[in-house]
């Protein structure tokens, strides 16, 4: 199994941080542990609590709270929602859900991320 683990930038209302993201092809939403998100961005409540399923059989996370911040690859700013996860091993994790909106690629052979710059590009009709 490959992983990718690499440094970003993150923006939110309250400051910047480099975070290092655990670029993941299994999970299906990208989170953040609450020490990570500290100083960059609010936790913003659930209305309603989110419950996940884990790789343990009958194994769930109750998830109540998320962020919404910008990061940056290569100086192209994307923006996504982060899922809070309490007790997270890594700082943040990047999932499909995120890899599907800006298009990114995984390249498992160098270790790296492919992301099209036109992407991220604003289109104003």
């Amino acid at each position: 199994m490959s992983i990718i683990k690499l440094p970003l930038r993150y923006e939110g209302s309250l400051g910047e941080k480099t975070i290092y993201n655990l670029f993941d092809s299994g999970a299906t939403f990208s989170c953040v542990s609450e020490d990570a998100v500290k100083g960059v961005e609010n936790l913003v409540k659930l209305y309603r609590p989110l419950e996940i399923a884990t790789a343990a059989e009958n194994h769930y996370l109750k998830i109540t709270h998320r962020v919404v911040m910008d990061f940056y690859w290569n100086d192209i700013r994307l923006s996504d929602e982060f899922m809070v996860i309490p007790g997270l091993s890594e700082d943040a994790i990047l999932g499909v859900n995120t890899f599907q909106k800006w298009r990114i690629k995984l390249d498992f052979e160098h270790d790296t991320v492919i992301i099209d710059p036109k992407v991220a590009k604003a289109i104003l009709k």
